[in-house]
């Protein structure tokens, strides 16, 4: 993509309303415009960065067994009178009716809809385990949303939703939930804490909070420094070995974590060295859940067991907030000139910077440049407006791409390019051909 043919509205002061980082950052490198309370557009730059980060999550779905669907953002409220939930939820959700004045609502999550959807399909115990996901756009009237897109109102949600015969095939299906988190953090480059967490609206007996450590982050989370070196499963992982699994799940969950509401300082806490406690801010990304027969009781989501008797399925429920996850990831790799975008979620992999657009030797050798990165692989963006070298430099560094191929006249000249880490800022001066070998090896 050639920038002079790109939407970037790219900010150079900090916009007034940004309170956090992440929200500054992402207005300035034109990533989201806000259209009301809480609710944004995304731009083509924000837009890319949400479909790499939905990318990586489908995959490690699909890996753990997960099936794709899509529901619908308005839902009928009949369905939630059966459950119960319809008066309990509070003013978050957003109640509406048709023109036949049948009540609807704004789904803000989709407990009661896929319960109605498995109840319709499903009958044996011999169909299960079953697990259903879908990304979708949600809506939480939030009374003060605020920092960006870190609590706004309308927001992009991956939620899955497991299903199994009982108790023990529930955990099964929670563990691998669990552990194709953890995958899914670390490839957006994010260290993650799961902590035991409060049920809250959803409800249920078990669940797991995934927490970012940031500066930034909304509440106090404390945990056992041990999570710092705790190794993450490789993708080679088996998610069908539930001893492996149920293992790794124990691993992540023996030593303390907990976030501020679950916190005991006088327990587990109190016992532990000065030196083995971390006590932090984090920003919450991935919430898991089981919920046992909580829906599936009042909703009559019945199979038949294997003793011949007919009992509620067993469920549980797994949410990533990916417009959230944008901003978080932010939060936690940034520096004073803009974002540090880890490579797997970058928009662009290379920006490429002609540093004297109108010179004929910058002009087609940064386009050869271009091209051939593009033949290898590599999604580019070429700066090729005609500004101030200053004033590239900024943009780029702003938005974050992982490297910069900077192109200048003499340089041009001598088939030769400048390298720069966006992380660690470093610059290396090479012919294109080693700069080809050099960015490949990376």
């Amino acid at each position: 993509m050639h920038l002079s043919n790109y939407f970037l509205p790219v900010l150079k002061e900090n916009p007034k309303e940004a309170e956090i980082i992440s929200h500054r950052l992402m207005l300035r490198a034109g990533m989201i415009r806000q259209q009301a309370a809480g609710i944004y557009s995304w731009l083509p730059l924000g837009k890319k960065v949400l479909d790499k980060i939905c990318g990586i999550i489908r995959e490690e779905q699909n890996r753990a067994g997960a099936l794709e669907i899509l529901m619908p953002t308005i839902q009928p409220a009949n369905l939630w009178y059966e459950s119960g939930r319809y008066d309990d939820y509070g003013k978050e959700m957003l109640c509406i009716q048709d023109r036949q004045e049948r009540d609807m609502l704004y789904g803000p999550t989709n407990e009661e809809m896929i319960t109605d959807i498995f109840r319709s399909y499903i009958r044996s115990y011999r169909e299960l385990p079953l697990n259903l996901y879908h990304i979708q756009w949600k809506f939480r009237d939030e009374i003060r949303p605020r920092f960006g897109v870190m609590r706004s109102r309308e927001f992009l949600m991956k939620d899955a939703y497991s299903f199994d015969s009982d108790y023990k095939s529930a955990c099964a299906s929670y563990n691998r939930m669990f552990v194709a988190y953890l995958r899914i953090f670390t490839r957006m480059g994010l260290k993650t804490i799961p902590m035991r967490a409060d049920t809250g609206q959803i409800g249920g007996d078990l669940s797991h909070e995934f927490i970012v450590l940031a500066d930034t982050g909304e509440s106090m989370v404390f945990c056992d420094r041990k999570y710092l070196k705790i190794p993450v499963p490789s993708a080679n992982i088996n998610f069908f070995d539930d001893a492996t699994i149920e293992n790794i799940v124990r691993q992540w969950t023996k030593p303390y974590a907990a976030t501020e509401g679950m916190h005991n300082k006088d327990g587990i806490w109190a016992k532990m060295t000065e030196g083995d406690r971390l006590s932090a801010r984090g920003i919450e990304v991935g919430h898991i859940f089981h919920f046992s027969t909580k829906y599936s009781l009042p909703m009559g989501a019945l199979i038949m067991g294997q003793n011949g008797k007919k009992h509620p399925v067993s469920m549980g429920s797994y949410g990533i907030g990916l417009s959230r996850l944008v901003a978080a990831v932010i939060e936690a790799s940034h520096d004073d000139n803009g974002i540090i975008w880890p490579k797997e979620i970058a928009p662009f992999d290379i920006g490429i910077i002609n540093i004297k657009p109108g010179n004929i030797h910058c002009d087609n050798f940064s386009q050869m440049c271009y091209e051939k990165l593009q033949s290898a692989g590599f999604d580019c963006l070429l700066d090729d407006c005609d500004e101030q070298a200053g004033s590239k430099f900024a943009t780029m560094d702003l938005i974050g791409l992982p490297l910069q191929v900077i192109v200048g006249p003499r340089s041009a000249m001598a088939g030769e390019v400048e390298i720069k880490d966006r992380k660690s800022g470093t610059r290396k001066a090479m012919s294109f051909k080693d700069a080809i070998n050099h960015i490949g090896g990376i």
